[in-house]
């Protein structure tokens, strides 16, 4: 640990979030051993991922159980009704999890109900096209959550009978599923001992125990799933863990958080430090790499009028197989997008087209601008009206796909049905309902 406190048994600084209260003299004897094991043990230094290193120490009962208990209590009382929560199904909480990733939960909930309705059953999904899939997550993000989940479904029914597994080592084989996937189901279907740790939950832990370690390394989230499952009571594993969520997510949140109205205030390491602001400690990820990409509004005419051509992506790699307006990585002597720069883009768009894709278009006039972020990288996009003036070796006039895309040479025109039918990521959705082209 490099940054370490002598003893919360003296008053709290100014700027803390609250002055010493009576709970302050019964709780330093926790904190000091806390501090005292964290610094005597040289291993929490320099854990690694092994059974042995990296554990968090956490000694004290009277704190752990402290913790559980109103946690509990306040769970059943002030717990959301949320659809999931309805079902003990796995298959249902297992789809809940994985749309919840990366996801706010009231974007997730129309999501969910649409997507159990279109697909009620382990076999369902199994058995429904990829492209029905994608477009039923299209407008969630991170599609390969989407893949994954039909996969791993697939194997489920195939190896399992269409049962989800109820074993650590059965659930966390199978595709895209990981420790927190595994033990939220686990522990919430079926009511098993599984710690389900993900950042809200770190950030509570953090917080409570005063816990001063990076939760962007391995070893300290091991460390964490391991504190979590000591502080599971007995038999309460469905209900606690969706209370350690649930504390996360509406009490104990990143920025602001309602420290007044949490149900373990009382233990709370991190609110006796005034410390809540500085925790977790997490080490910043490295910002997404820029790219200034030009993208073809391409219309047909004559039988393709009031359409708009579009280009599957190839099968690997990002956005895989989806559909997308075609579009251009600009070189870096193109400073900004911007009218300055617009005849300069618009010629690298049409001699790109041409060379890398066979496509011959005509760029006419800006459009739009527009953005979207990924982990890794953050395109900047402006938008080009542009006049169809050929497809070299393909029949761009017909209206049916020509197959698998393995190098982002499959183009079709987009009317209504096609924009029914087939995904394309939500940065393309948004350009098309603003030009126009795309009804919801």
């Amino acid at each position: 640990m490099t940054d370490q406190h002598d003893g919360v048994d003296k008053p709290v600084q100014p700027g803390g979030y609250f002055p010493r209260c009576q709970h302050t003299k019964t709780y330093a004897p926790f904190t000091r051993k806390l501090l005292a094991d964290q610094q005597q043990d040289q291993s929490y230094q320099k854990r690694d991922t092994t059974a042995t290193k990296e554990e968090i120490r956490v000694d004290t009962t009277e704190a752990k159980q402290y913790f559980s208990k109103h946690l509990l209590d306040w769970y059943n009382v002030h717990k959301r009704d949320l659809p999931w929560r309805r079902s003990r199904n796995p298959y249902y909480i297992w789809i809940s999890e994985v749309m919840l990733q990366q996801t706010r939960v009231e974007t997730v909930i129309p999501y969910f109900h649409r997507f159990v309705e279109k697909f009620p059953s382990v076999e369902a999904l199994a058995d429904a096209p990829e492209e029905e899939v994608l477009k039923a997550w299209e407008g969630l993000g991170y599609y390969s959550r989407a893949r994954n989940l039909q996969a791993a479904v697939r194997e489920v029914k195939e190896v399992y009978g269409g049962r989800v597994p109820d074993t650590q080592e059965e659930i966390s084989s199978l595709k895209g599923v990981g420790p927190y996937t595994a033990g939220a189901v686990l522990s919430i279907a079926y009511n098993k001992p599984e710690p389900a740790v993900d950042g809200n939950v770190m950030r509570v832990l953090s917080r409570y125990f005063l816990l001063r370690d990076d939760i962007a390394k391995p070893a300290t989230r091991i460390g964490m799933e391991r504190l979590a499952k000591e502080l599971i009571p007995e038999g309460e594993a469905r209900d606690f863990n969706q209370a350690l969520m649930e504390l996360g997510a509406t009490v104990c949140t990143p920025k602001s958080p309602h420290c007044l109205t949490c149900p373990v205030i009382e233990h709370c390491a991190g609110r006796m430090e005034g410390a809540v602001d500085a925790l977790p400690v997490k080490t910043k990820a490295k910002p997404p790499r820029p790219e200034k990409r030009a993208v073809a509004f391409i219309e047909g005419a004559g039988e393709n009028a009031g359409k708009v051509l579009a280009r599957q992506r190839p099968k690997e790699g990002l956005l895989a197989r989806m559909w997308e307006l075609p579009h251009v990585l600009l070189p870096e002597t193109i400073a900004a997008l911007g009218p300055e720069s617009d005849e300069a883009a618009m010629r690298c768009l049409s001699e790109s087209l041409a060379s890398e894709h066979g496509l011959e278009v005509e760029p006419l006039a800006p459009m739009m601008d527009a953005e979207h972020t990924f982990s890794h990288i953050h395109w900047q996009m402006r938008v080009y009206r542009c006049r169809f003036a050929g497809l070299a070796g393909r029949a761009a006039e017909n209206g049916s796909a020509a197959g698998d895309s393995d190098d982002g040479n499959v183009f079709l025109w987009f009317g209504e049905r096609e924009l029914e039918q087939y995904a394309l990521p939500n940065v393309f959705v948004k350009i098309l309902k603003q030009a126009g082209s795309y009804r919801s």
